[in-house]
């Protein structure tokens, strides 16, 4: 499966970074590409590019507060999640959302 995800926390800071860092891992174990842009303090970084998007199965939004930029998943699967949920139990999300794309 082919993910993207946006990761923002409130203050833009630990649970951002936390949450990015779990994702990848959960979902590299579960054998999914995944790319994580971060949204936080020092602004966007690992910014999505229009075609990640484009080949993207589902959209992720990890998030704690208003992103920027959420029309470009216009169409596209959106699961949104509180960072806490991701940090927690990435891989056990993760195969939630897998069932839930594959139920569809």
């Amino acid at each position: 499966m082919n993910i993207v995800c946006v990761a923002a926390c409130t203050a833009g800071i630990a649970h951002t970074y936390i949450a990015r860092e779990k994702l990848i891992k959960g979902a590299r174990a579960l054998g999914h590409n995944i790319q994580v842009e971060t949204q936080g303090t020092i602004d966007t970084e690992n910014e999505l590019l229009a075609e990640d998007i484009s080949a993207a199965d589902v959209v992720i939004l990890a998030t704690d507060v208003k992103i920027k930029g959420e029309e470009r998943f216009k169409n596209k699967r959106i699961v949104r999640v509180k960072t806490a949920v991701v940090i927690k139990s990435p891989v056990q999300f993760l195969e939630k959302v897998e069932k839930s794309i594959t139920n569809t």
